[in-house]
């Protein structure tokens, strides 16, 4: 997820349609280009969304290839699913965190695959639909506080606002989203939840807006606006709420050696802290010998595309190249 991007950022009155698929894949060119599906490869889509990514490279692998998708969203998974039911090539579809990669790939029957594709943003319908409780662009939203992708994850936003201490509340703040004012807004959600649970997308936002000096207002990377002052922090509860630091270092040991030799890794994250991660672990698995780097800096999108879809904005792609002879037994 973008540091300002995805999350509905500017202080608009009418927020943006959906696209025609209700989202548009960021980086498609690029995407195709580092990740080189071919006829008759298995290819992985670790985070299918709306099938934008996928139906490109069903394209490319034919009759003879097979895409496996996962998602954790059923209800985008459900989309997909009717998206690619004309899709030019086999198909594997799985209700699950890309954590689980390698059952997933059991079930489909391939233990190595030519491509791994895994973008860490989340889908413009997933922004935009209130039951998901993740915008914020309408501040009288009575939207429900809940941002679980996976509606069998046990735990909504407004749940843990509730259970966590204003030091974890802190923590997690600074911790995910390199919020400044994260004692701040730590305290002031501790102070109101002592009178009143914070049950809405609304309460929180505004609550975190009267933490933050109007001066002090960040701006998004290659952004010209103001980022809305909720959006660290919705941002960190969303990727607390979905355990997605856990879900990419999990994907990120298990993808090397789940590659043929030659095969691609492409990941494309949203926020710094991600693509540390990704960064980190490309050039411990090359020491290992497991991958070759191929991205020696981030690809980003050109200008147009930013104009086109500005949730694109903060999109970083690096690519590795498989180089392990004999798969690599799961953690």
């Amino acid at each position: 997820m973008a540091e300002g991007a995805g999350l509905l950022t500017s202080r608009v009155s009418h927020p943006p349609e959906l696209p025609e698929h209700g989202h548009e894949p960021v980086l498609p060119v690029e995407t195709l280009e580092h990740l080189d599906p071919r006829p008759g490869q298995t290819v992985v889509d670790c985070t299918l969304g709306r099938g934008g990514h996928a139906a490109l490279i069903a394209g490319r692998i034919g009759p003879e290839g097979l895409l496996v998708g996962l998602d954790a969203d059923p209800r985008n998974l459900a989309y997909a699913r009717e998206r690619l039911g004309a899709a030019p090539c086999r198909i594997h579809l799985a209700h699950a965190n890309f954590a689980r990669l390698g059952d997933v790939l059991a079930e489909a029957g391939a233990q190595r695959v030519h491509g791994i594709l895994a973008d860490l943003g989340v889908s413009t319908n997933q922004l935009l639909e209130r039951s998901y409780g993740l915008g914020f662009a309408d501040a009288g939203s009575e939207a429900p506080l809940d941002m679980r992708l996976d509606p069998e994850l046990p735990h909504s936003a407004a749940d843990l606002l509730r259970i966590w201490s204003e030091k974890q509340i802190a923590n997690v703040l600074y911790s995910l989203a390199q919020e400044r004012y994260s004692r701040r807004i730590a305290r002031k959600i501790v102070e109101r939840r002592g009178r009143q649970p914070i049950k809405t997308v609304a309460e929180l936002a505004d609550l975190v807006r009267g933490c933050v000096p109007r001066e002090r207002r960040d701006r998004g990377p290659r952004a010209r606006m103001p980022i809305d002052p909720a959006t660290r922090t919705f941002m960190a509860l969303r990727m607390a709420v979905n355990r997605e630091t856990e879900a990419l270092g999990a994907l990120l040991s298990e993808a090397p050696g789940r590659l043929l030799p030659g095969g691609r890794l492409v990941v494309i994250s949203f926020h710094s802290g991600e693509d540390r991660l990704v960064k980190q672990a490309f050039r411990d698995a090359a020491s290992l010998g497991l991958l070759e780097v191929v991205t020696r800096k981030p690809v980003t999108p050109s200008e147009e595309e930013m104009r086109r879809n500005p949730r694109s904005r903060s999109a970083k792609l690096r690519a590795a190249r498989g180089t392990a002879t004999e798969p690599i037994p799961s953690p």
